[in-house]
């Protein structure tokens, strides 16, 4: 065992530790230069030429540039040179100071014609609204309450400020030096400050104007910036002063900043002001000054801006630059680390940070501090693990065993234990130590010892360890002690092994890391991806990223874990892993951007951490780095999102109320910009198109969304954004638009369309009808020539003969006697002749006519219960009549009075009936007949199939076929039998009702 005292090399890095403490919203003050992150944009990039003179920010998210070029609007990805016509000698150039409304509206002071409104992209001159046409603006500044104030030349200077959309006169016209303006200010106690070219400094108060030179390093002032109360901040031609409420004082200024040129100042929300110079940036606090510029060679910065988000920017002859904090902080040689290259880390209690190059040594870093331990030979051998104790901390060697160290009274004490003290082997992988205080070292290529009480008790392959290679242990609560090996998960556990492999789950035999989380879970990173161990069951963790070599694992205070793999740093939600939810989607991804030196994890046992104040240490391949989980919550703010141009089919669509799509456009595209400037390749966006099929999109990096055949309507484009962690506000940016239709997709042409296909429909219908009038016209007409042609020969040939020859029987009857026995015979002939004679003469006449030619048919009708005399029953009979009668087609009365006078008969023989009738409806449409009665009704099987040798109820409904009309009987024993027939009315009428328009009356 050996004991030493440490070798001390002492010196700060305070500013980049303290920093990480910090609840910081603006650019970190306590940063070095090269622990921002910064990015520059020049004429390569799309920024255009010219020097920048003036930056800000309006209230929708844009950034705007006012250059000698002219005035630029950028997104955080794009540049947009806008574009205006002044006067017809002037254009939109020569920007020189810009400056953001309460109404959204950004004013822009111009070397020529002076001064601008903007809305979106329309310009105007507000003097000329304001009746001061005339009026040149020297400068420009903003008003306590937020207004705009501006320092005026119109005969007189005099400065007047906007306020309820009218100019008010802050101070009325003075008299005033005749040297330029170039620089406006108000402090909270209502004074203005007016800086000059060549006489100094002036207080205006009312209308008058003091000057103030005692103590300017130089007349020129280009720079002012007001601080706290009543304090403001010069900056000269010659070095910078502080006017501290009643005098001008180099009080607080850096001697290193005398003779500096002062272009242009900016104060941040955490007080800091910060100097664009001749030389570059420099940063001014309590702890003096800091150049931001890498060398002498950096451009002149002659605009700051500090944006919502607490971004600095900075613009120069060369373009635009963006200075903001990172989500990590990284640590490496350039921050006088002694190596680029860490390995093992750990954080113990005290908030010291222990950390071993790859190259050897170790090292811890505590409150501002850098300390090299060289106790026990450390400062000559590699460290592969640390890890801490209940007294001290273990360090695992590469060639010097295990060694315990003991931090006392500002001394340190080691203790170093090999193999001649019972370890397996001096090359120890792997430290820790596990609840019941013993010590758990796992050897390179000897197994893993276990230190306890002084005893060493080795375990190899042959005792059941999966192999002698031992890369990571961990001890879960249940009393289990795990380790990593290249062969496979071991588990021991009341004096029993069990190894886990790929057959069990484990996406690869190559373990490299553990870690077991707040709830018990066990995480075991493998070179085949992440897996955990939960409930007695090995499950390998879904998405891509996670399937690669993971070479550390730490959990932080809200669960989440941070994983090294051997190409990224990753943060993933543990619940969602667990469940087997994550994709790549929920994965945080932190690359260079967010401040890291490289993304590469290293392969050493504890190369991720987490200390005791929750924040998680990387150990990369680029330098140390941390991270503080809890500011990283508050480090992005809501995305704004603006939706800035619409176009369909190529064409561009102005953006008014309302927006209008033109008909018959197939492709609707609408582009979009996610404002967050601090870190805009990270925001994504979901959107959908009220109206149109289909929910939220996937989150897309894409800035335009395309929708093709929108059918004409009204719809509203619906879009949201992440922040640059991911996270959703639930902020949506809504736009509405009309898709307007073509003639043909209008509603009066559908209307005017239906109305046409209706009355072609009835025109047809109408001719249908009349052709089918006509072909039963012809129908009757032939039918009724046919039957007086049959009539005529039967009256010319039968008849004739049959009275020719009842004649000649009559004569021979006459003459012969009385008492002849052939007498009496053919006076019987001679009457049945008379019979058959006045049978064909009936015939004749019906084949000519019916009974109800010389009769209306309902008189006809109720004539044949007459003629059924003794034959017809006692029953009651009426005939009904409903609507005016009007005149039928010959053989179609004739049809219809025998079915009627069928019915009527089969109603007197066979019903049984107390009451008959029988009823005729004239309609315009339809003649309608109906024999009814109240008797016994009609058996349903003599309605299906008939009764043989009668022939009635066939006989009707063959003559209702033939003439086109509609035959139903309607029977039951307790209601009595209904017969109804329906003739259209263009079939039965011969006068068809002449009409005015081509459709009904009634719809």
């Amino acid at each position: 065992m050996k004991s030493s005292n440490i070798c001390r090399d002492r010196w700060l890095i305070a500013a980049a530790i303290v920093c990480l403490a910090a609840d910081c919203r603006a650019v970190d003050p306590n940063r070095t230069s090269s622990q921002y992150v910064r990015e520059t944009w020049g004429t390569d990039r799309g920024f255009p030429r010219g020097p920048v003179y003036s930056i800000n920010q309006t209230s929708d998210g844009y950034l705007w540039i006012g250059t000698e070029k002219g005035l630029v609007r950028f997104d955080g990805l794009n540049f947009r040179v806008m574009e205006a016509k002044i006067t017809e000698a002037d254009s939109l150039t020569h920007v020189l100071q810009l400056l953001p409304d309460r109404d959204g509206s950004l004013w822009i002071r111009l070397r020529r014609p002076g001064l601008l409104r903007s809305a979106g992209d329309v310009f105007q001159n507000p003097l000329e609204l304001f009746d001061r046409p005339h009026a040149s603006v020297a400068a420009m500044t903003r008003a306590n309450d937020g207004g705009i104030v501006l320092w005026i030349l119109e005969g007189e200077a005099s400065a007047i400020e906007l306020r309820g959309g009218k100019f008010v006169t802050l101070a009325a016209p003075v008299a005033f030096s005749r040297s330029p303006v170039l620089r406006l200010a108000q402090t909270q106690n209502g004074d203005l400050w007016v800086a000059t070219r060549d006489a100094g400094l002036f207080r205006v108060r009312g209308n008058r104007a003091q000057p103030i030179t005692d103590g300017l390093p130089d007349l020129k002032i280009n720079a002012l910036a007001h601080m706290g109360a009543n304090e403001l901040w010069v900056g000269t031609d010659n070095g910078i002063v502080r006017w501290d409420g009643a005098r001008l004082t180099k009080a607080g200024v850096p001697r290193s900043l005398d003779g500096v040129q002062a272009l242009a100042e900016a104060v941040d929300r955490d007080g800091n002001l910060w100097v664009g110079a001749a030389r570059g940036l420099v940063r001014l606090n309590e702890r003096g000054a800091a150049w931001m510029t890498a060398d002498a060679s950096h451009p002149a910065v002659t605009a700051l801006f500090e944006d919502r988000e607490g971004n600095l920017w900075t613009g120069s002859a060369n373009g635009l630059e963006r200075i903001r904090d990172s989500v990590f902080v990284s640590y490496s040689s350039a921050e006088g680390l002694p190596s680029d290259h860490p390995g093992a880390i750990y954080a113990d209690r005290e908030e010291r940070v222990w950390f071993a190059p790859v190259e050897g040594g170790l090292w811890w870093m505590h409150e501002g501090q850098r300390e090299r331990i060289t106790a026990g030979g450390l400062g000559g051998d590699i460290v592969y693990s640390i890890a801490g104790g209940s007294d001290g901390v273990w360090i695992g060697r590469q060639r010097g065993g295990l060694t315990r160290l003991r931090i006392k009274q500002g001394a340190i004490e080691s203790t170093t234990y090999s193999v001649r003290d019972g370890l397996a082997q001096n090359s120890v992988d792997s430290v820790y130590e596990a609840r019941d205080g013993s010590v758990w070292a796992g050897t390179l290529s000897g197994g893993a010892t276990r230190l306890d009480h002084g005893r060493f008790t080795t375990y190899t392959a042959a005792n059941g360890l999966a192999s002698n290679t031992v890369a990571s242990i961990v001890g879960t609560a249940e009393g289990t002690m795990w380790f990593a090996t290249p062969q496979g998960l071991s588990a021991f556990s009341s004096g029993q092994w069990r190894t886990l492999t790929k057959a069990d789950g484990l996406p690869s035999d190559n373990v490299n890391c553990l870690l077991e989380d707040s709830h018990g879970a066990l995480w075991i990173g493998t070179a085949g991806g992440l897996a955990f161990f939960v409930n007695g069951r090995v499950q390998a963790a879904a998405g891509a990223m996670l399937g690669e070599p993971v070479l550390g694992i730490a959990e932080d205070p809200g669960g989440a874990l941070w994983i090294a793999t051997s190409v990224h740093v990753l943060r993933v939600n543990r619940e969602k892993v667990l469940s087997g939810a994550s994709t790549d989607g929920d994965l945080r991804e932190f690359t260079l951007a967010d401040g890291l030196r490289g993304v590469e994890g290293v392969r050493r046992n504890r190369s991720v951490v987490t200390d005791a104040n929750g924040r998680v240490w990387f150990a990369l391949n680029r330098g140390l780095s941390v991270v503080d989980p809890a500011r990283l919550t508050r480090e992005f703010a809501p995305t704004m999102v603006q939706v800035e141009s619409i176009s369909a089919d190529g064409a561009a669509i102005a953006i008014k109320d309302p927006v209008h799509i033109p008909g018959g456009r197939k492709r609707v595209t609408l582009s979009y910009a996610g404002l967050s400037l601090a870190a805009p390749e990270r925001i994504r966006f979901r959107y959908m198109l009220d109206g149109f099929e289909g929910g939220w999109s996937a989150p897309t990096a894409q800035r335009e969304a395309a929708f093709t055949n929108l059918a004409p309507g009204p719809y509203r484009f619906r879009i949201t954004a992440s922040d640059a962690d991911g996270g959703w506000s639930g902020h949506e940016t809504v736009v509405g638009f009309d898709v307007d239709p073509l003639f043909w997709q209008t509603r009066w042409f559908r209307l005017s369309v239906l109305a046409a296909v209706a009355l072609a429909a009835l025109g047809l219908y109408r001719l249908r009808l009349h052709q089918l009038t006509r072909q039963l016209n012809l129908r009757f007409e032939e039918r009724l020539a046919e039957r007086t042609r049959i009539a005529q020969e039967l009256h010319d040939t039968l008849l004739q003969g049959f009275l020719s020859a009842s004649m000649q029987v009559n004569v021979a009857v006459d003459q012969l006697p009385e008492e002849s026995r052939v007498k009496p015979m053919l006076t019987r002939a001679t009457e049945l002749m008379k019979q058959v004679i006045d049978e064909g003469r009936n015939a004749v006449r019906g084949l000519r006519s019916s009974k109800s030619a010389s009769l209306e048919l309902e008189h006809a009708l109720a004539l044949v219960r007459d003629e059924l005399g003794e034959g017809a029953t006692g029953a009651g009979f009426r005939v009904i009549v409903d609507g005016q009668t009007r005149a039928l087609h010959p053989l179609l009365r004739d049809e219809l009075y025998r079915i009627g006078r069928e019915a009527l008969i089969n109603a007197f023989r066979h019903s049984r009936a107390k009451q008959i009738e029988i009823e005729l409806k004239y309609s315009p449409r339809h003649l309608r007949m109906f024999v009814r009665d109240d008797g016994a009704g009609i058996d349903p099987h003599i309605l299906k199939t008939g009764r043989d040798g009668h022939f009635g109820l066939s006989g009707m409904r063959e003559r209702a076929d033939r003439i086109g009309a509609r035959f139903h009987v309607f029977s039951s024993a307790s209601a009595g039998t209904e017969i109804e027939l329906s003739v259209p009315g263009h079939v039965a009428f011969q006068d068809q009702p002449r009409r005015k328009l081509w459709f009904p009356r009634k719809w």
